[in-house]
């Protein structure tokens, strides 16, 4: 009888977990379509955007063109050094952060108000009209935006000037774009006109998704429209405000240069040269391939901190991360 009772146990014991390589793999099988359709996109990540780190050894050699990986000569730290010595490049990082902080600031809220109030539009034609139009200049690249700002702010012909002048704001023309305490208020406002219509679409598309039944509820309540967008509309949107401020304070330190580059002058350049452009002009312009690398290496190294830092400090007061 015993006998059998152990058999009986036997043929009913509980059957192993699998391990975690045996679910990746039975994941991996069921989906295998999903993960062929996936490949493509790896691989251009790998290729265009990890393999390129590779590149970053030049900061520790005295990179010579022509030479092979082993004939280049290694100098440690001397480049890093070299760059937090330079007076230079804290230049550079001043206007870098305090165009990405102006950026940040009207760059970011100005887009959340414009999709906020867009949508209580009930003209259907005319807030599609207004949303077309207001996306539509980022489309249209640096270079054509940089030439119509200058020619608006032009002492001679420009439209900025001559309605000054019309009311009687300035005696004479005034020369926006050789002050270079101007310059900052430019590009940002300039950036603004460019990306505040294409920005405000993941906004209004977050407002898109919340519940009809809510702002229902509230006029039942009677709450007016202005009470509706502070107590419904923004605290809806607080996941996907957070998550995209998030991924820009990620990019304090990597705002481009071609606005700067195009909107500048040697009259302003105290004022508009930023980090990226600064590594341009020395490791293109000058050949300095390997201070220019340890550039972009303080510029990566500097971006990912504040990532960090930005989705630790939100997924802690606010349990809102991108990790």
């Amino acid at each position: 009888m015993e006998t059998v009772k152990r058999k009986a146990h036997s043929n009913f014991s509980p059957k192993k977990p699998k391990t975690k390589s045996q679910h990746f793999w039975k994941t991996f099988y069921s989906q295998k379509i999903l993960y062929m359709m996936s490949l493509p996109f790896v691989l251009w990540v790998f290729v265009f955007n990890y393999l390129p780190v590779w590149g970053w050894t030049m900061a520790f050699q005295n990179f010579r063109p022509g030479r092979s990986f082993f004939e280049q000569e290694w100098v440690g730290l001397k480049h890093f050094i070299a760059l937090l010595s330079d007076e230079r490049f804290y230049l550079a990082l001043r206007n870098t952060l305090a165009m990405s902080l102006l950026g940040l600031t009207i760059g970011f809220v100005v887009p959340i108000i414009f999709a906020v109030l867009l949508n209580e539009v009930r003209h259907s034609l005319f807030k599609r009209t207004v949303q077309t139009i207001t996306y539509l200049p980022h489309f249209v690249s640096w270079v054509v935006v940089a030439g119509i700002v200058t020619k608006m702010l032009s002492t001679d012909g420009g439209i900025v000037n001559d309605l000054l002048l019309k009311f009687g704001f300035i005696d004479k023309p005034f020369q926006f774009m050789a002050e270079g305490s101007w310059f900052w208020g430019i590009v940002t406002a300039a950036d603004l006109w460019k990306e505040m219509g294409w920005n405000a679409i993941i906004f209004l598309a977050a407002i898109a998704g919340l519940d009809s039944q809510l702002y229902e509820a509230a006029k039942v309540d009677g709450a007016s429209r202005l009470r509706q967008m502070w107590h419904i509309t923004l605290p809806g949107i607080r996941p996907t405000i957070l998550v995209v401020l998030i991924l820009n304070i990620g990019h304090l330190v990597s705002i481009g240069f071609e606005k700067q580059m195009l909107l500048g002058n040697s009259l302003v350049v105290d004022y508009s040269e930023v980090l990226e452009l600064y590594a341009l002009n020395y490791g293109i312009g000058l050949g300095q391939f390997s201070y220019g690398t340890a550039i972009g290496i303080f510029n990566s190294v500097v971006s990912i901190f504040l990532l960090f830092l930005a989705n630790g400090i939100f997924k802690r007061y606010s349990n809102q991360s991108v990790m």
